[in-house]
């Protein structure tokens, strides 16, 4: 067999190049490109196989078969190669490469290699009416080549997906990639503008240029595709499918070399059929911290962004547009013809009108291009053509799921949405009538299958019913997941991953539509009490604390008398209470919290008791009462113990242990610690605390800060690094927060800035994502530490002044006395003396008033040496050796060692170099660890003075 008009090498052509393989030749416009062999040779084998993924150990046993090679030298030529061709440049795209598969040669081939002639100088079968593919398609090449090698393997491949995904424009792609394959003969019959299923094979005869001469067709299509190697693209087939789905058997039947492509909402379902589901664009995230660049490399970005630009609009995006943009395309769920329509508005509109005409459901009507098929000119006439296809039992399945939002399960749709005439067999076979029409997604959880309506789908199902149904499938809804909540809200501190909730989190955007029904102008007030209330443990778990506060007001401001005391009312005054001191500090928190105990103890449930005393002793400890606090973890650790519950138990462990350190008390501070790390990781149900968290998933922090002060830096470090590891796979925002400032403590007294700075930065997005203010301003202290420690101490001491201000505006104090320290250290450093010994003896009273005794050794040192910068004291030495002493008796030798060295450091600016010696060498000696953290080395250097 011979390539008609050229050698039996032929001229191969792509995009502005022309390889003659014979030749060993690459030209670009008709000018050599100069090319390495390796580089000549690899292209050759990716052309040879369009379309085809050929694996990286294929490629090197074809480049260098006689040599065993390292696969860096197949990304060296693989690299120079790409960089000859352009490949990524001005949207061009040769090779495509699978990570950890391959690569894939993608570029339409034209040249002598299309038209093959037969040695006996006859032409094979060659027909096609392909529509050019696009220049540019995005996000789809993996599909292409899924596409690809299933085609290879199956005779029929059956594109399915729900309306303006973008199966025709992926078949289309599909069949001008492989028309080489099949030399040029490939065919698309579109039969979405056919009535009766009757004209499907005089259309396709018609298609082929078969004379349609009798009333059936049929045998003389079979017999003329009957020897024939052809590619048919059956087009837009979910209204005809019974009769596609025949007729397509009988083809693959009688015609071995034929192979289908077929685009439809619902599949046939014959033999030899593989089922490919077409998933809508992915979309950048919903994450305040993502960057542009980020964005804009997403699929459904880079289609609304190019279609934008090709509509006219000037687009010059900004980060705020590329968040809007993520919006947009989320909104639209990803789907290519929404994001299409949505483009075209922005010339008009902007981005921001553009996003707010969605949420109003406006884009329904929007029109697209004017030689669209009349299905797919608005996104209401492509619904409108899936809905006119579906018996009245689906039609009203479909309005009445279009009361869930986002996810739901088959057992909440039964719950929700079944009437007396729907039972329970009618709505699972509807279920499955609208995923197989694409209609309906389903996804799986592990075990369970959860369903979903496209938000264009939703809309537009919302709009048949009436205001009787929405009445009541609202009032079911929310009843429903109230007792959701109530069943599965005891799980959440039990979740140890963002995996294992995210089911749980799914169900979230049902809870919060409900709760907006229900305190609506048409809704349910007792419905909405209970439902909040069922809520906050939740909401807690989770680290959203501004709905928690929002709809525990709403629903206690509406509270009647028949409510009060109730069960709702302590959930309710407990979420006002815990929300408000995360968000705002200490403000109006007590007696909301103080309410909620007053109606716990009434009711004499141990479990509800310790749900509310958790967060007292964390407002105490927040609003600095550190006395107080230790006084409510002694009580929640009896309380805790006589549940008997594990999870209990370690909660209280954590509470009395973190209350103990910062009491200074640290040697009983580390056994509860200790036990509540030692604890279940995964116990059973818990009847947890509103403070939304495990006892082991905080206790590593404090355990970290209690490990350095106990003079074990190297261990602190590691508990440290594992707790934040540990929070940062759970992915629970406030055990993370937390989790970061005991290890920022400890990374600060190790004078580890690098990664005190890094931890920082981690700090401060996580809790301005969710609104935890009282954290950043902490964190913004920290780096006030870190730029006095760096040379600049004017900046950082104005930024902890403002940071201390700002804690002491929304009475959040667990952290104001170490920032206190940090302040003191920087005046110092500025020589404002005067100023430094002010604030150091307020601090020591308050110390002294308050109960976080863990500080008074670094106090006491601090003093000292603000006096001995005045000129060395007696009064300096006491000082510094009550820091020693008090140091001593707390067993904190972290800060025995600091003051230690400065009291030697003394005794050697007065030639006592003995005397130092003796103060310092027992407590360097007492270190086995941490040689390289700063104090040490500090220590070192002091004692390699004393022996000079």
């Amino acid at each position: 067999m011979t390539r008609a008009g050229g050698d039996a090498a032929g001229d191969l052509s792509f995009g502005p190049f022309c390889l003659n393989v014979g030749q060993r030749l690459l030209a670009k416009e008709g000018v050599p490109i100069e090319l390495g062999a390796r580089a000549l040779d690899l292209l050759i084998a990716l052309v040879s196989a369009p379309n085809t993924l050929l694996s990286k150990s294929d490629l090197m046993s074809r480049i260098w078969p006689d040599v065993i090679v390292e696969e860096g030298n197949l990304r060296f030529h693989m690299t120079g190669l790409r960089k000859a061709l352009g490949d990524g440049q001005d949207g061009a795209r040769y090779i495509t490469t699978i990570p950890g598969r391959g690569y894939c040669f993608v570029a339409p081939i034209t040249g002598a290699a299309h038209v093959l002639v037969t040695d006996d100088g006859a032409a094979k079968f060659r027909h096609a009416n392909l529509p050019n593919r696009l220049e540019r398609m995005v996000g789809r090449e993996g599909d292409i080549l899924d596409l690809s090698e299933r085609l290879s393997r199956f005779p029929v491949v059956s594109i399915v997906g729900s309306g303006g995904v973008g199966k025709t424009t992926v078949a289309i792609a599909l069949a001008n990639h492989l028309a080489t394959t099949f030399d040029g003969a490939a065919v698309l019959a579109d039969f979405g503008t056919l009535s009766d299923p009757s004209l499907v094979s005089p259309a396709l005869a018609s298609m082929l240029g078969i004379p349609v001469g009798s009333d059936d067709v049929r045998p003389s299509l079979l017999a003329y595709l009957r020897d024939k190697r052809i590619l048919l693209v059956f087009d837009t087939c979910e209204h005809v499918v019974d009769t596609v789905a025949d007729l397509a058997a009988s083809i693959i039947d009688a015609a071995p070399q034929v192979r289908i492509v077929v685009t439809s909402r619902e599949a046939l379902r014959i033999e030899g059929e593989s089922i490919y589901k077409l998933d809508t664009l992915a979309c950048a995230p919903d994450d305040p911290e993502i960057t542009a660049e980020t964005i804009l490399s997403y699929p459904a970005t880079q289609l609304f962004v190019e279609r934008t630009a090709a509509s006219g609009a000037a687009l010059t995006i900004t980060d705020e547009d590329a968040h809007i943009i993520a919006a947009i395309c989320r909104k639209l769920d990803g789907m290519a013809l929404a994001l299409e329509l949505a483009a075209r508005r922005v010339e008009a509109y902007g981005l921001s009108q553009t996003a707010a005409l969605l949420d109003q459901h406006l884009a329904l009507a929007w029109v697209g291009s004017r030689n669209a098929p009349p299905r797919q000119k608005t996104l209401q006439a492509t619904l409108d053509w899936s809905y006119g296809l579906l018996p009245e039992l689906d039609r009203t399945v479909l309005r009445r799921l279009a009361i869930f939002v986002g996810d739901f399960t088959l057992d909440a749709a039964w719950e929700v949405i079944a009437t007396p005439p729907l039972d329970r067999p009618a709505l699972f076979g509807a279920v499955d009538s609208l995923v197989a029409k694409s209609l309906l997604s389903a996804n799986s959880f592990g075990a369970m299958m959860r369903y979903r309506l496209l938000d264009t789908t939703r809309a537009y199902a919302l709009h048949g019913q009436t205001e009787d149904d929405r009445a009541e499938l609202a009032a079911s809804h929310a009843s429903y997941y109230r007792r959701w909540l109530e069943q599965f809200g005891p799980d959440w501190p039990t979740l140890s991953s963002g995996p294992e909730r995210l089911p749980y989190f799914l169900g979230i955007n049902n809870v919060r539509a409900a709760l907006e029904w229900a305190f609506g102008n048409n809704g349910n007030i007792d419905v909405g009490i209970g439902l909040a209330a069922a809520a906050v443990p939740v909401f807690q778990a989770m680290s959203l604390f501004p709905e928690c506060q929002r709809w525990s007001e709403r629903a206690l401001s509406a509270m009647d008398d028949h409510h009060r005391g109730s069960r709702e009312e302590m959930h309710l005054q407990a979420g006002r209470g815990i929300s408000r001191m995360y968000l705002h500090g200490g403000r109006d928190t007590l007696p909301a919290l103080t309410r909620s105990l007053e109606i716990a103890e009434g009711r004499g449930d141990a479990v509800d008791q310790l749900k509310v005393l958790g967060p007292l002793n964390m407002f105490h400890l927040r609003t600095g009462d550190f006395k107080s606090a230790l006084q409510c973890a002694f009580r929640c650790s009896s309380v805790a113990e006589a549940t008997g519950e594990a999870s209990a138990i370690s909660l209280g462990h954590f509470f009395f242990g973190n209350s103990l350190h910062f009491s200074g008390e640290l040697s009983r501070a580390r056994v509860e610690l200790e036990a509540a790390l030692s604890s279940d990781p995964l116990p059973g149900r818990a009847p947890g605390s509103y403070v939304g968290f495990q006892g082991r998933g905080l206790a590593g922090g404090i355990l970290a800060r209690n490990l350095w002060l106990q003079g074990l830096p190297d261990q602190a470090e590691f508990r440290a690094r594992q707790t934040i590891k540990e929070a940062a796979e759970a992915d629970h925002s406030l055990t993370l927060c937390i989790a970061l400032l005991g290890g920022i403590a400890v990374f600060l007294w190790r004078g580890d800035l690098e990664s005190a700075q890094q931890h920082i930065d981690w700090l401060i997005s996580r809790a301005g994502l969710h609104s935890l203010s009282p954290y950043v301003s902490v964190a913004r202290g920290f780096e006030g530490e870190i730029a006095i420690r760096r040379g600049d101490p004017s900046a950082g001491v104005s930024n902890i002044r403002r940071c201390i201000e700002r804690l002491h505006g929304s009475t959040y104090e667990v952290f104001t006395t170490m920032l206190e320290l940090s302040l003191i250290k920087g005046l110092a450093v500025l020589g404002e003396v005067d100023e430094g010994l002010e604030r150091v003896e307020k601090a020591i009273q308050s110390v002294e008033t308050n109960g976080d005794f863990c500080y008074s050794p670094e106090l006491l040192r601090i003093k000292g040496n603000l006096l001995r910068s005045i000129s060395p004291s007696e009064e300096a030495h006491r000082c510094i050796r009550a820091a020693i002493d008090t140091s001593q008796k707390m067993g904190a030798r972290g800060w025995e060692l600091r003051a230690s060295c400065d009291l030697a450091a003394l005794e050697t600016e007065y030639g006592k170099k003995e005397e130092a010696a003796a103060i310092l060498q027992p407590i360097v000696d007492g270190f086995d660890e941490g040689q390289n953290t700063e104090d040490l080395k500090a220590a070192e250097n002091i004692m390699m003075r004393t022996e000079c």
